[in-house]
């Protein structure tokens, strides 16, 4: 009996320190890193990670808070997961031109927040195309240039080779 004491103690030994070494892991885990910065235009993007750089492989629930340059104030906005990637996260454009400071948190179970100063800008359209001219040849012609030569010549070329085989196979039988 002494021998089953002995294994059940080592066995629980072994699990005790199991839990205990991954105690430390499992906590690390509860929290997350928010990476905040514009998008180039009026809106917020959002990197969302494990405290330890693990992807997120879950949706959590972010906030956006915002102040502007004339104290202006926006949100709370809750914030929707993106499809460019996992734990991507996307305002739309919710702030106007001008430095904002932004503040995004996440509650609990996944504990986590994060501030930015980022630089909104109006958005740009892109520049209107230049015409493009056409050119007609001097001439006044309809431009065909040298397609119908080639295809004359591939004529040519086709009718001499059936003329060429056609007398090879008279030469051949005589």
């Amino acid at each position: 009996m002494t021998v089953i004491r002995k294994v059940l103690a080592a066995v629980f030994a072994g699990l005790a320190l199991t839990l205990f070494s991954a105690a430390p892991a499992a906590a690390q885990a509860d929290k997350i890193k928010l990476t905040v910065a514009g998008d180039g235009a009026v809106g917020v993007t959002i990197q969302a990670t494990y405290a330890d750089g693990r992807r997120l492989d879950r949706v959590v629930r972010l906030v956006l808070t915002a102040t502007g340059p004339d104290g202006q104030k926006v949100g709370p906005v809750q914030l929707e997961p993106q499809p460019e990637g996992q734990g991507f996260y996307s305002s739309g454009p919710v702030l106007t031109a001008g430095t904002w400071k932004v503040k995004v948190n996440s509650p609990a179970p996944l504990p986590g927040e994060a501030t930015a100063t980022v630089q909104a800008r109006a958005a740009q359209s892109p520049p209107a195309p230049r015409p493009v001219a056409v050119n007609r040849p001097a001439d006044g012609g309809s431009g065909a240039g040298w397609w119908p030569f080639a295809a004359a010549g591939l004529v040519l070329v086709a009718a001499a080779m059936g003329v060429a085989m056609l007398f090879g196979r008279r030469r051949a039988t005589t």
